[in-house]
This record gives structure tokens, C-alpha cells and sequence, in this order.
């Protein structure tokens, strides 16, 4: 049985403050759904983890540390998460049939609430050309990429198109637009080893992105929590 879920947006307007989520909790039913009238439009989707309320803070002050790096356009840290899977624009007729794979795929996987420590940093493509700069995981990559894997197998035979990639558990701190602050970005990355903080992942999102001037809004379309 499907329970209604309230939209949640979370706009990225405002960098330097600090704002709850103020979310609603799952019921406990298998999944939550919100389709919000849109089933005639097209949706912007992704498949997320993302991290919870206790983790903003830790991730502005790791964004802190490469102010000083020009080129840098820096994620919202309240808007902070991991990609299982990026969908892009789907036909809101789909989404009943994709919500259905989704949770058999979460079944797939066989995956449990986790712990997942975050921390590391990395960069893709390559410290000699930088276009992101994320930080990873410490425990909790194999089930994360467990998920991924469940996912990508349901979605690719759906039609969506197939990675291109091997899947790295990664949360994005920024993206570089030029490479003025570049040797300050690989000194960071080959010194420092932060630890961001721990949590336990208990769902994965299905999640719609709204581009608008001020950047990206997130808002949640269904909740999959893990079986315990």
C-alpha cells in the first residue's frame, strides 16, 4: 500500500544557511509515494542516499577548506547525497512502472540498514583534469554499491541508458568550472583524509530535480526504506 508522502524542496538559494529539512518519516509501508499531478510531465529524476540533517555542518566546513581554490561552484551542502543512479528526464507516465522496478530492485539487492562513514577525497576525472571533487566513503561503499547494481540492472532493462562507468560510492563537494584553483585542489586531495561523520542508511530516494536560477530543487517522488 502506497502512503502519501509531503513534497519536500530543498533549494540551494542559500549556502551559508543552515535550514532543516524538516521531513516527515516513512509509515512503514513498503514504499512512499508522491506524485504530485505530474504524471502528463516530464521529470528531471535521480535515485539517491542522502545524507541526513547531522551532516550539513561537517560537509560546509570540509567545503570551507577550498575557498581558496578559484573555480569552485559548490553543491549545497544541505542538498548533500549519493547517486545510485541518474535517470535524467523521464516521462511522468513512467514513473508508476519505474517506482514498482525500484522497490523489486531494493529487494534484489538484499541490502539491510547500514552504518556508512563518509570521508576521503577524491576527483574525476583525474587530478590533471578536475571537474568534480567529492568525498567518499570509509564503510558502507560495498552496500551502496550493492544498491547500485540492483538498480542499474532494473533501470537498464527498462531502457534507461547504462552507466558508462564503474560505480565509486562518492558524494559531490563541488564542481570545477576552471582550473585557476587547481594545484590548491590537488594538494588538498593528496594531503587531507577528513572524516565527515557516520550515519545509518535506512531508505533510498527516488528524487526530482527542478533547475532554476538559483540552482537546483530537490524534491522527494518516493521513499524505499531498506527491510530490516
Amino acid at each position: 500500500m502506497h502512503a502519501a508522502a509531503v513534497r519536500n524542496h530543498r533549494s540551494s538559494a542559500d549556502f551559508t544557511t543552515l535550514r532543516p529539512r524538516n521531513e516527515p518519516s516513512f509509515d512503514g509501508s513498503s514504499v512512499t509515494v508522491e506524485y504530485r499531478g505530474r504524471e502528463c510531465t516530464r521529470m528531471r529524476l535521480f535515485i539517491s542516499v542522502d545524507l541526513p540533517d547531522d551532516l550539513t555542518e561537517p560537509v560546509a566546513d570540509l567545503q570551507d577548506e577550498f575557498n581558496d581554490a578559484s573555480g569552485l561552484n559548490f553543491i549545497d551542502p544541505e542538498q548533500a547525497h549519493v547517486t545510485l543512479k541518474f535517470l535524467g528526464d523521464v516521462d511522468g507516465e513512467r514513473v508508476p512502472d519505474l517506482e514498482s522496478e525500484l522497490e523489486a530492485a531494493i529487494a534484489d539487492a538484499g541490502v539491510n540498514p547500514f552504518p556508512v562513514r563518509y570521508g576521503g577525497l577524491g576527483v574525476f576525472p583525474s587530478l590533471e583534469y578536475i571537474s568534480v571533487v567529492w568525498f567518499g566513503t570509509e564503510i558502507g561503499g560495498d552496500e551502496l554499491t550493492a544498491l547500485h547494481e540492483a538498480i542499474e540492472e532494473r533501470t537498464t532493462e527498462m531502457g534507461f541508458e547504462a552507466e558508462s562507468h564503474e560505480f565509486t560510492p562518492h558524494v559531490t563537494l563541488a564542481r570545477m568550472e576552471h582550473a585557476g584553483g587547481k594545484e590548491l585542489v590537488q594538494e588538498l586531495v593528496r594531503e587531507r583524509e577528513p572524516t565527515v561523520g557516520e550515519t545509518r542508511v535506512e531508505e533510498v530516494r527516488l528524487t526530482e530535480s527542478t533547475l532554476t536560477e538559483e540552482g537546483p530543487v530537490y524534491s522527494t517522488v518516493a521513499r524505499f526504506p531498506l527491510d530490516e
